[in-house]
């Protein structure tokens, strides 16, 4: 097992809370996290029918069989044992004792708010992060490779290509899994606005364009966006607030949250069609931001992410809250550093004065020093550019 970076924010709060809830994508590696942490706890798949039988037919007694804790997997298959986890915990007072896990925002989260608030602790656990593939010399040896197989902790523990391994992901569980949530009948409609969402990543959400391209109304096209991110897919990039004066951009961008499935959505199969493929700006920004998400994600800390954009076209692409402070951050997928990657950080720093904190270029090459106060960083240390 690759070491998870969020083993050490989940044994902390395991000190202060009964429950923890592990969600995530499927295929995130949540199952094998939760069972290494609770590797002296009994293991209960909520995906097996007859123990989801004989959880939904007496909660009472199912959980009676688990007296010291346990690992309930999948636990939105089950929500009925949501309130009598509640009755337990409370009675007990025990902290560090189940761990739950789940794939899908919905119901999930909605049954643990009105069942386990304030007894439950969430962490969302996404594919691996840089750092967690460098540290078990995973890393892919170049940044199209790495575009193109993304993070997912299959194709680090198995012999599969990527190729292989997404075409079967996508049938299983997003064709199956979100199309039950939302109920859809026609899989070519919802299959093309998938792989338009691809074809999207990194860019502002136009909604009124993705609902006319896909031949579908605009509010359909909210209710699979907002699908797509509760199942871990995609996640949106909202405007900064503070307008220094400039009319801002509205709209939020979207992302997803693995370049490896963006890839494959988008019909990349090789290095070299990465190389030339004209998003590969896009999935290049992609990797990068969804990298600091992780990295505010494994620490258990909330989401202060955002991007700058006014009227003029001028643009940070990720802007970081640090309290009263603000980060910039500017992406570039070029290996070679030039002047030119700097003018955004430049312009936008004599617009924000004294509220900048430590602007930080992240490019496609591996060359780490100081511009003009700028940290300049490579790709593979880019996960680790929040928490330095």
């Amino acid at each position: 097992m690759i070491p998870r970076d969020s083993t050490k924010t989940i044994r902390t709060l395991l000190r202060g809370f009964p429950i923890i809830t592990l969600t995530g994508p499927r295929q995130s590696g949540k199952t094998t996290l939760a069972k290494a942490i609770f590797a002296d706890r009994p293991y209960v798949s909520l995906e097996d029918p007859d123990l989801r039988r004989a959880a939904q037919d007496d909660p009472r007694s199912f959980l009676e069989r688990y007296p010291g804790g346990a690992v309930f997997d999948e636990i939105q298959r089950c929500p009925e044992l949501l309130s009598y986890l509640q009755t337990i915990v409370d009675a007990d007072g025990r902290m560090g004792r189940y761990i739950l896990t789940g794939s899908q925002q919905f119901g999930l989260l909605s049954g643990i708010t009105q069942s386990l608030a304030g007894r439950t602790a969430f962490i969302e656990l996404l594919p691996f992060s840089l750092p967690e593939l460098r540290r078990a010399n995973k890393l892919p040896p170049d940044t199209d490779t790495m575009l193109l197989t993304g993070c997912y902790p299959p194709l680090y523990d198995r012999d599969v290509a990527p190729t292989s391994w997404f075409g079967a992901y996508v049938t299983a569980y997003i064709e199956r899994d979100v199309r039950q949530l939302l109920k859809i009948q026609d899989l070519e409609t919802f299959q093309r606005f998938v792989r338009l969402c691809a074809g999207r990543t990194g860019q502002l959400l136009n909604l009124s364009s993705l609902a006319t391209e896909c031949g579908i109304t605009h509010n359909t096209v909210k209710a699979w966006i907002s699908v797509l991110e509760a199942s871990y897919l995609i996640f949106l990039l909202r405007p900064h607030h503070a307008n220094f004066n400039k009319r801002l951009v509205k709209m939020p961008k979207l992302y997803f949250y693995d370049t490896g499935l963006v890839s494959w959505l988008l019909g990349i199969r090789t290095p070299q069609q990465m190389e030339t493929h004209p998003l590969r700006g896009n999935i290049f920004e992609t990797l990068i931001i969804a990298e600091l998400v992780k990295s505010q994600l494994n620490r258990g800390e909330p989401r202060s992410l955002y991007f700058w954009r006014d009227s003029n076209g001028n643009e940070i692409d990720v802007i970081v809250e640090n309290g009263n402070r603000l980060i910039p951050i500017e992406i570039k997928s070029g290996k070679t550093v030039n002047q030119e990657f700097f003018k955004g950080l430049e312009k936008w720093q004599a617009l924000a004065g004294e509220a900048v904190d430590s602007p930080t270029l992240i490019h496609g090459g591996s060359d780490r020093y100081r511009h003009k106060g700028i940290q300049v960083t490579g790709w593979r240390e880019s996960g680790s550019v929040l928490s330095a």
